[in-house]
């Protein structure tokens, strides 16, 4: 893979998680408006996940379907433990939180949402990512210019998320020094 297609998949797939997280969202509370870290409609979490499993994986050259399917659930849940992880670590913040769900670790990851990541996971590398292929393909020429532009958006968009997300946590150390929410 090129650094062209690494930087297509990882944006593609961070807007498809926050769509995903949105749709859920409105289906379980009513709402389409999902906070994320991000200000901006990109869920990082989502677009480093499947680099990661396309990457493992060597998009399945000989990679057997049991490894595939113990990556489709590790990779998912790892990313999402170490992701909540330093969110709470850096932001004093949960953007989501498992621990009133069974088989939970540290209220960042929990196994029916594993479950579902690893299946989320195997339909991506099996029926999304060759569509996502097709359309690089057909985009790349353009994908040369606007690629870098929409990482650069990206990369102002962390800089800006992060110097106010830090603040607002300075802010709530100070009127609740205790760190409890």
């Amino acid at each position: 893979m090129t650094a062209g297609e690494l930087g297509f998949y990882f944006l593609l797939y961070s807007l498809f998680g926050w769509l995903l997280e949105n749709v859920y969202s409105l289906f379980t509370q009513g709402v389409f408006r999902k906070e994320g870290f991000l200000k901006g409609p990109l869920k990082p979490m989502y677009g480093v996940t499947p680099l990661l499993l396309l990457i493992f994986l060597q998009e399945g050259e000989g990679v057997r379907p049991l490894l595939a399917g113990l990556l489709c659930l590790i990779i998912p849940t790892v990313v999402e433990g170490i992701s909540g992880y330093l969110l709470f670590t850096m932001f004093g913040r949960r953007w989501w939180d498992y621990s009133g769900l069974r088989f939970q670790l540290g209220g960042h990851v929990c196994l029916r949402f594993s479950l579902y990541w690893g299946l989320l996971s195997a339909l991506m590398l099996k029926v999304v990512h060759p569509l996502v292929e097709q359309a690089y393909q057909s985009i790349s020429l353009v994908w040369s210019v606007a690629g870098p532009l929409l990482l650069l958006l990206l990369a102002a968009d962390l800089v800006w998320t992060c110097l106010t997300r830090r603040r607002e946590f300075r802010g709530s150390l100070i009127i609740n020094p205790s760190g409890d929410e």
